[in-house]
């Protein structure tokens, strides 16, 4: 009878590690090609956005409003047309064309190379990502990458086209061949296969050398535990305590036994903190939306009313603020303006913020023919109610009457007003203050009146204006309020709030915003 041969320790250990590393090449070349493309993909992808920005910069977006309500051509459109086949053909992309998506999945060009203006096309990229980018008016979060019989192989950089407004009209799209990965990935996969055969060659000569039974078989052990551990969604073997070799061996299945229990002790803490961060992040999503919504977000807000014009922003320090505007009209004639601050930041003063903003309109509409002081006066004691925080609430609230001009206005603590008459400049119009609301409940607040004349206009704010801070510690201040509502005297309200703001961010560079920062910009034009 033939005696069985038998094959020592160290032939096996090496054929089960050559086999065992040659899987490992095959799954990193596999994973590293998958990881080699995407990185590729999403340069030219990048290259793609660096384009359309460039292009969103030279082209006049109102004009494309036009073009998407029109469908016509003009001298424009013919020099638009000119500049984006120059920028095609001077790049390395296959296609430019700005489109309007449609909700049957269908878009129409307002500007293609190969077809008219008004030509329609079904969508044959990732539909949702394309119409969340139109309807939100954001980049999409990851890049489009399409592959049709038509194309081709493509990445399509998509950037949202927004009017003067801001609304979202059209997309612009720049397209980039991605013929250039399949050469690449074939190179890059014989590298890899080339210098992963050859490391798997001197690991397997390395091995037949200095690998022992004693190390072997521990060694396997802790591989099967591991990859175990981490396969099984941190499930904890305790096969590992059998090894029992007395050396440093076994001293490592303890540290790795260890090492084990410490992980599913710490994903634990993760999965819950991260449990309540997202879902504290997630009400502080919502609640910030709730607090865009409650303040007047449409302008004009008042299309139908030539007699005035108005504009105003508000910006959180926080997910949520305490500043609030707003303004509505108590009858056809007379139109209230809030302007306000609530003491703290955060959560807590932003639902004080509800509460007083709704108390205040309430009041004025409910009781109408009542003066801004006896408005005030009927808020505060509401607010003064059940205000165990002790929040108070800085306001500057006035009703103007249209067809004359004539205003009452009654400030609460709150900041002063800078006003302009027709042809001159903004100065600050100062008189003597009342408390805040909700300090006591039995305040009295003062008032005072004032005339509007055609073409004359007021800008009113909180002090997140006049307090925002540079890396210095420097204030704004009311002078460089003054010099920045005075760059353009006679901007419109927008405009005038567009630049404040823009000077304001000049001014804190890198420094962080400390407070909310709220303005609004009213301008009458007489009666009509």
């Amino acid at each position: 009878m033939d005696k069985k041969k038998k094959w020592g320790i160290n032939r096996k250990a090496t054929i089960g590690t050559a086999i065992f590393t040659f899987i490992l090449v095959v799954l990193s070349c596999t994973a590293g090609s998958y990881i080699f493309n995407r990185s590729i993909e999403k340069i030219y992808n990048d290259k793609g956005y660096v384009l359309g920005d460039i292009i969103l910069n030279e082209i006049d977006h109102d004009k494309i409003a036009e073009y998407t309500r029109t469908w016509k051509e003009d001298d424009y459109y013919k020099s638009m047309k000119k500049y984006l086949r120059f920028m095609k053909d001077t790049s390395d992309v296959a296609y430019i064309y700005i489109v309007v998506p449609y909700e049957n999945k269908t878009m129409r060009y307002v500007y293609d190379n190969s077809t008219f203006i008004g030509d329609s096309d079904p969508i044959s990229a990732s539909f949702d990502e394309i119409w969340k980018t139109y309807t939100e008016g954001v980049r999409p979060e990851s890049y489009l990458i399409r592959r049709s019989k038509r194309y081709g192989y493509l990445t399509s950089s998509c950037l949202p086209v927004k009017d003067s407004s801001g609304s979202v009209v059209a997309l612009l799209f720049v397209d980039t061949s991605m013929k250039v990965i399949r050469s690449t990935l074939i190179d890059y996969l014989l590298n890899m296969i080339a210098i992963s055969l050859l490391l798997l060659g001197l690991f397997c000569l390395s091995n037949w050398y200095f690998i022992s039974k004693n190390l072997i078989k521990p060694l396997m052990v802790l591989r099967r535990n591991v990859r175990k551990f981490a396969s099984n969604n941190a499930e904890i073997d305790t096969s590992i305590e059998d090894i029992q070799t007395g050396d440093e061996m076994e001293e490592l299945a303890s540290s790795v036994l260890q090492m084990e229990k410490d992980i599913v002790k710490y994903i634990d803490n993760i999965q819950t903190i991260t449990a309540e961060k997202e879902r504290i992040s997630a009400e502080l999503d919502v609640a910030s939306k709730i607090q865009t919504d409650m303040l007047p977000g449409v302008f004009p807000p008042f299309p139908d009313r030539k007699e005035l014009d108005i504009y105003a922003t508000m910006t959180p320090a926080k997910e949520v603020g305490g500043d609030f505007y707003d303004f509505f009209f108590i009858d056809n004639d007379h139109l209230a303006i809030v302007m306000a601050d609530v003491s703290g930041k955060g959560v807590p003063a932003a639902l004080f913020m509800a509460r007083a903003k709704t108390i205040i309109r309430n009041s004025a509409l409910t009781k109408k023919g009542l003066s801004p002081s006896r408005i005030l006066r009927d808020v505060n004691k509401q607010l003064s109610e059940n205000n165990a925080e002790d929040f108070f609430v800085t306001v500057w609230f006035c009703i103007i009457e249209l067809s004359t001009g004539r205003g009452m206005a009654s400030n609460a603590g709150h900041e002063c007003p800078a006003i302009r008459r027709a042809g001159g400049e903004y100065e600050l119009l100062i008189y003597k203050h009342s408390p805040a609301l909700a300090i006591s409940e039995e305040l009295l607040f003062g008032e005072h009146t004032f005339d509007m004349n055609p073409g004359d206009s007021f800008f009113v704010y909180t002090d997140g204006v006049t307090e925002a801070t540079n890396l210095d510690m420097k204030l704004f201040g009311t002078k460089r309020m003054l010099q920045s509502l005075n760059r353009e005297p006679e901007a419109d309200a927008k405009k005038l709030l567009e630049n404040m703001q823009e000077d304001i961010d000049a001014f804190v560079g890198e420094g962080s915003q400390f407070d909310d920062i709220t303005m609004l910009a009213f301008f009458y034009n007489g009666p009509q």
